[in-house]
């Protein structure tokens, strides 16, 4: 194989030369230097194990990073993204070396199913193994090495025990240099030689390039990186370019009608995969070429003939001898990525890739699925006529034998071309047709874990060639993450919701001489879940009415909630004063140790002698709409905020509550939002209080809730309202 050294490495090399040769150095040191460390033990592990390519990464000083110090058999080009690469990054390098595994990936599908950044960088046939370097005590760095696609999809035990042994030794050596303080130094990657210069001693190299030039069809020889080395006569009269402007240049780069990403794809796929590939080309204005690329470990061989057959497609027909386009180019992969981090619930994912990777990928409609207590779940879906002939799989038990049910539980992607192809293996689904005549099951997977299945559904038979399906997987690698974080918010919004359901009274009671109605809403962020409450209770003859507002909008604020409203309404229940409430509450806040504050207004209500007594804690004024439709703020005594002074006291004011008055309690929400004066809003308020103050309490408190909504229309609302209006009866 060309990577193999010219000397055999031995056990005691540690390091690079500084000059001295192995007989000088102190025999104590056991060093010998003057041979590269990392390239002669990359060389030798993938020589044993047939390997074509590999690298040596090292951990950083002082820093959670691998970088590449070495590369073998490709250009370092091929690996750019990763040169340098986080410890907790999802690599097989980087995992390698953080759980002291060895890490297998055994083709394309189980690395788009494993690692979705490098299936969608690298969509290509190809085999790899990362191997810790490492001693028992200390991680030095890993290795990776790559076979071609025709590789088995199991590691043999010889590669295993020898990948396995070789990377021991290299962390044995970089051990002992660590001791002699002898740092690994810049070591040249490793790459093959032209292979013209080693026909020399078989044909000639005159005679081989005679024997070229006489064939009827071009041909061209490419490096590793895809220079040009050798290119006949028949090929530069091809690509019409002259031969001495081909040599030394990448072929793309030389030819401009070949400066296409997808032909450079075809390089890369060629060379990852030594599988042979083909593509065709315009060749302005008119003319097709076919162009046979045939991989070495050394470089490319590259064939180039007319093809009449396509010479009258255009460019968007499909490309021959199964050579694909890029379905989804690299902005099109950061724009989904960027969109897929917005979403939000589930129904946010199922919109975006109905909107956004369906019609990239020539699917006419999508369904999203799930499990639950071991039950398949619908979770939306898109583009069918009948949504029943979907929605009848949900609750399906997980046992059942379906394409869906069966990518779920194994997390292995199905591709199915024709509709005799799906009922060949699933026979069932001839009772249940949806009108579609392909499919991709793609498996959704997050840290590991299925989480859902994408099903991609096609009008008309649709072939899945390997490019297709590892982009396709790879995307649902993108989908699954945003999906897993969608499904948790959903089940947060769920558990929010019903825990202010529980916190907050479902309705109020009918207390004699007076009229209540209460509103919550939650604000537009976070968990739409916060510390506003109200409640209305009636105790020894009276009614007592409470708002109030625990800062936060988390499940914290609303437990905290929930154990100021229970403590007011059993200190009302008991008959203390007002004032007495206030106290009692803020001592329980402050002995229940909790950093949060709350507001408090608190009101023993007197309908039958026409007042109100009230007792506010930093809470904002109430207003008063009196029979006569005048509005007036409240301005009461008060104390501080709730939880923060023990010594606090909370004085109690008496208001005039007549027939026919009605009170507005309400949390800063209504009143308050970015950029508004609050004096201006409270002013508002008042107005709009003294215009509608005589409409039916429900329609009134939907109207200030309504209002406040309009006003905040197209922004976030940054905190929940809870509004209490409370009408004196005649």
């Amino acid at each position: 194989m060309f990577l193999n050294p010219v000397a055999r490495p031995c056990e005691e090399v540690v390091g690079v030369s500084d000059g001295q040769s192995s007989a000088q150095a102190p025999a104590a040191a056991r060093t010998p230097v003057g041979r590269p460390l990392l390239s002669l033990a990359l060389a030798s592990m993938m020589d044993e194990v047939h390997a074509h390519s590999g690298a040596v990464y090292l951990m950083a000083p002082d820093q959670p990073v691998l970088e590449m110090a070495v590369m073998a058999g490709l250009p370092r080009a091929f690996a750019a993204p990763w040169e340098r690469v986080g410890l907790s990054s999802p690599i097989p390098v980087a995992d390698a070396a953080r759980e002291r595994r060895l890490v297998w990936v055994g083709g394309e599908e189980e690395m788009a199913r494993l690692y979705p950044r490098i299936a969608v960088v690298l969509p290509y046939p190809f085999a790899l193994a990362a191997v810790p370097v490492a001693t028992e005590s200390t991680v030095y760095g890993a290795v990776f090495v790559t076979w071609p696609g025709a590789h088995p999809a199991e590691m043999s035990d010889h590669e295993r025990n020898h990948l396995t042994a070789a990377c021991g030794r290299l962390a044995v050596r970089l051990e002992r240099a660590a001791q002699h303080s002898i740092p690994p130094h810049p070591e040249t990657d490793m790459l093959a030689s032209p292979l013209v210069g080693d026909m020399a001693g078989t044909l000639g190299t005159v005679e081989a390039a005679r024997m070229v030039s006489r064939l009827p069809y071009g041909l061209v020889s490419l490096d590793l990186h895809g220079r040009v080395g050798f290119v006949n006569a028949a090929a530069a009269e091809l690509l019409n370019v002259p031969v001495s402007r081909l040599l030394g240049t990448q072929l793309w780069a030389s030819v401009p009608w070949l400066n296409d990403p997808v032909y450079e794809d075809r390089y890369r796929a060629a060379l990852l995969s030594q599988h042979v590939t083909s593509f065709v080309a315009l060749r302005p204005p008119g003319e097709w070429l076919s162009f046979r690329l045939y991989p070495s470990t050394t470089g490319l061989s590259v064939r180039i003939t007319r093809s009449r057959t396509v010479s009258r497609m255009n460019r968007t027909t499909p490309l021959p001898d199964g050579a694909p386009s890029r379905l989804v180019t690299i902005s099109q992969v950061l724009d989904l990525a960027g969109a897929l981090t917005e979403a939000v619930g589930v129904q946010d994912v199922v919109q975006l890739v109905a909107d956004e990777i369906a019609p990239a990928v020539g699917s006419q409609a999508l369904v999203m699925l799930g499990s639950r207590a071991k039950r398949l779940r619908v979770l939306g879906h898109r583009g069918y006529r009948d949504p029943h002939v979907v929605e009848r799989f949900d609750g399906m038990p997980l046992t059942e034998s379906t394409p869906g049910t069966q990518v779920l539980r194994t997390g292995v992607p199905a591709f199915f071309e024709s509709q005799e192809q799906l009922e060949r293996l699933y026979p069932a689904r001839r009772a249940t047709p949806d009108g579609f005549a392909a499919w991709a099951f793609l498996p959704l997977i997050a840290q590991g874990r299925p989480v859902g299945t994408c099903v991609l559904s096609y009008a008309e038979p649709h072939p899945f060639p390997t490019d297709e399906r590892a982009v396709m997987t790879s995307m649902a690698g993108l989908i699954a993450q945003a999906l897993e974080r969608a499904l948790l918010y959903d089940a947060k919004h769920r558990l929010a919701h019903g825990l202010q359901e529980a916190l907050l009274p479902h309705s109020l009671p009918s207390l004699p001489g007076i009229e209540a109605v209460g509103r919550y809403v939650p604000a537009t962020q976070g968990m739409d879940i916060g510390g506003d409450f109200y409640d209305l209770v009636g105790a020894q003859g009276r009614a007592a009415a409470v708002i109030g507002d625990v800062q936060g909008h988390n499940v914290t604020a609303a437990g905290l909630m929930g154990q100021v409203r229970t403590a007011v309404r059993a200190y009302t229940t008991v008959g203390q004063a007002p004032e007495e409430v206030m106290r009692s509450t803020n001592r329980l806040l402050l002995d229940l140790g909790s950093d949060l504050f709350a507001s408090c207004l608190y009101l023993r209500l007197d309908p039958e002698h026409g007042r109100a007594v009230m007792s506010r804690a930093g809470h904002p004024p109430p207003l008063l709409r009196r029979p006569d439709g005048r509005v007036r703020v409240l301005d009461l005594a008060g104390g501080p905020l709730l939880g923060i002074d023990a010594s606090a006291v909370y004085p109690t004011t008496e208001v005039a509550l007549l027939p026919g008055s009605l009170l507005v309690l309400y949390t800063d929400g209504l009143v308050e939002s970015p950029g508004t004066d609050f004096e201006e809003a409270l002013a508002d308020l008042g107005r709009r209080v003294g215009d509608s103050g005589d409409l039916p309490l429900d329609e009134l408190a939907d109207s200030l809730v309504h209002q406040e909504r309009h006003h905040a229309d197209g922004e976030e609302r940054l905190d929940d309202i809870a509004l209490l209006l409370i009408r004196a009866l005649g």
